[in-house]
């Protein structure tokens, strides 16, 4: 049976993306098929992959097509938790798509890929997040 697995982030610098989405997303870096260039990231309770890091040479996409959400339920988490990120490594993003009244905020990692923090409570916006 085909089953979903978990997403993929192409980073040029496989211990500094393994560095940021640890700590930004409470992940323990597993050693299953761990090598210079992959590292699977599981749930620091033991429950399971959620995502992985790979070594890749292709230029990180401006608008791109698939991206990964991640998720707080009020505004001022939304905001505690941009703060901690961009204090990790994250970037500002000047996100040219925002709708009039957005629920998230673009932020890129140290390897300028894009992700978006929304604010489930204000969700959705007129414009969605930047894969709408």
């Amino acid at each position: 049976m085909l089953r979903l697995g978990f997403p993929v982030i192409g980073v040029t610098d496989v211990p500094r993306a393994v560095a940021f989405w640890t700590a930004a997303l409470d992940l323990v870096a597993s050693e299953e098929m761990a090598s210079e260039t992959w590292r699977t990231l599981t749930y620091a309770d033991g429950s399971g992959r959620a995502l992985a890091v790979m070594y890749s040479e292709s230029p990180v996409e401006p608008h791109p097509r698939l991206h990964l959400d991640l998720f707080v339920d009020t505004a001022e988490e939304q905001e505690a938790e941009v703060r901690r990120l961009i204090g990790l490594g994250a970037k500002t993003v000047d996100w040219d798509l925002y709708p009039a009244d957005p629920d998230f905020v673009v932020l890129a990692d140290p390897d300028g890929n894009v992700f978006c923090v929304v604010d489930l409570s204000h969700a959705p916006s007129g414009g969605g997040s930047p894969a709408s």
